[in-house]
């Protein structure tokens, strides 16, 4: 591990194939800022029913992933020589690692993530080994049901890189987390490439892999499920690359939700290329709040192939995760976006592009978009578009789906503005 700044603040390289290893709560190199709060709830449930929300089914899939296979001891690692002094070099795993079940174990400073990196570079994480976030047990205890406060604060994310360069994580498995698996923020050069990450559907914001003002990514070859989103692609995120990523079940691949609080949201330069979404809420999502400043520009989905997907594509510049949110006249800015060779089966509504009034969606391309109902339920709704302008080519299943508005002087107008906003 050539010019690391700082290691693996725990040793992990414990060869105990057929044994639990049980890390006791660590805090990062450099933890004693106040941790953010993540309050994510990525189903449609409350949008009210006009032609510009999603109508969603009011139904919960009974989709899980199975619980890892345990032996019958459980060991600490500071009893076999770990230092946890953010200096040893000891950042591979084989095994199986266990966070603390009981939020008793964690500090009270750094409640919102497990394994916590800073400053990194030039550093890899990798193995054949499970972080088990114990996720599951977490949301199990009488503290997690006390009240909303108590859930947001005693939800760890598993891994968490902030302010590191030249990332690689590969190999491992991260099962079971009570938030995010993987999260990085602030930061640049991250390559996650064989990862398997795995929770039932029904937990709760639990992303699989979370990119937040980070840049110059690449994922592959990857199997993630979970209870949220797959991918999810927050402010200030550019150059994502995304390719033969598996995500069955959880929310597919999203953009945002961006422009929270009437804040400023930047996403740019976005491919996602050779996936499969399966048991999903969306396959391809691109979502933001009402209020937002911003824009999301040169964004590609191809070779998406969909399986039991409720709404395989889909804008939503109305974003609302509670009963109702007020109306607002600014909206972050989506322009030059390209679906092509999406196909596959959905089980509500095959496209969902739901545009802003005033900043209408633009530079839109649809090309060979072949979807079909999974069965031929009564609840099924017809493609929608509302404010959305651009072009469809080849071929289209159902024919409705090519249902973007033209207007070419518009559409350029409208895609300049929105390149000089971030």
């Amino acid at each position: 591990m050539a010019n690391q700044s700082y290691s693996l603040v725990c040793h992990l390289l414990l060869l105990l194939a057929l044994s639990n290893i049980i890390i006791p709560s660590i805090s990062s190199v450099k933890s004693q800022e106040k941790p953010g709060r993540t309050d994510k709830n990525e189903d449609y449930g409350g949008a009210s029913r006009d032609g510009k929300h999603i109508l969603r089914k009011d139904y919960l899939r009974n989709y899980s992933s199975p619980p890892p296979r345990y032996g019958s001891r459980i060991y600490s690692v500071l009893s076999f020589g770990a230092a946890g002094d953010g200096v040893s070099d000891d950042s591979k795993i084989d095994g199986m690692l266990l966070a603390p079940s009981s939020t008793s174990a964690w500090p009270k400073y750094n409640l919102l993530q497990w394994l916590n990196f800073k400053w990194l570079h030039d550093f890899t994480i990798q193995g054949s080994g499970t972080l088990d976030g114990q996720g599951s047990q977490l949301r199990n205890t009488s503290q997690f049901h006390q009240s909303p406060k108590a859930k947001l604060e005693t939800r760890p994310t598993v891994v968490r890189f902030y302010k590191s360069y030249n990332i690689t994580v590969r190999n491992i498995r991260i099962v079971n987390s009570p938030q995010c698996h993987l999260k990085f923020d602030s930061s640049r050069g991250i390559k996650v490439k064989s990862l398997t990450i795995s929770s039932s559907q029904d937990s709760p914001n639990t992303d699989g892999i979370h990119l937040q003002n980070t840049r110059d990514v690449e994922i592959k070859n990857s199997n993630i499920g979970c209870g949220d989103d797959c991918v999810s692609i927050q402010t200030g995120c550019s150059n994502i690359h995304i390719h033969n990523v598996n995500c069955n079940p959880g929310h597919g691949i999203s953009l945002g939700g961006l422009g929270r609080s009437n804040s400023l949201a930047c996403v740019s330069d976005v491919s996602v290329d050779n996936i499969n979404v399966q048991n999903a809420l969306s396959g391809v999502r691109i979502k933001t709040w009402q209020g937002g400043v911003g824009s999301v520009r040169n964004v590609t989905f191809s070779n998406v192939k969909v399986s039991n997907v409720e709404i395989p594509i889909v804008i939503d510049q109305y974003y609302c995760n509670k009963k109702s949110c007020k109306n607002k006249t600014d909206a972050v800015a989506i322009s030059d976006i390209t679906y092509k060779g999406i196909s596959g089966t959905y089980s509500f509504q095959p496209m969902h592009l739901a545009c802003s009034d005033s900043t209408p969606c633009s530079g839109l391309n649809l090309i060979n978009v072949k979807l079909s109902p999974e069965n031929n339920s009564q609840a099924l709704q017809k493609p929608f578009c509302w404010k959305s302008y651009g072009e469809a080519y080849g071929l289209f299943d159902p024919s409705s789906v090519g249902c973007l508005q033209r207007n070419d002087r518009l559409s350029k107008t409208l895609t300049k503005s929105h390149n000089n906003t971030c």
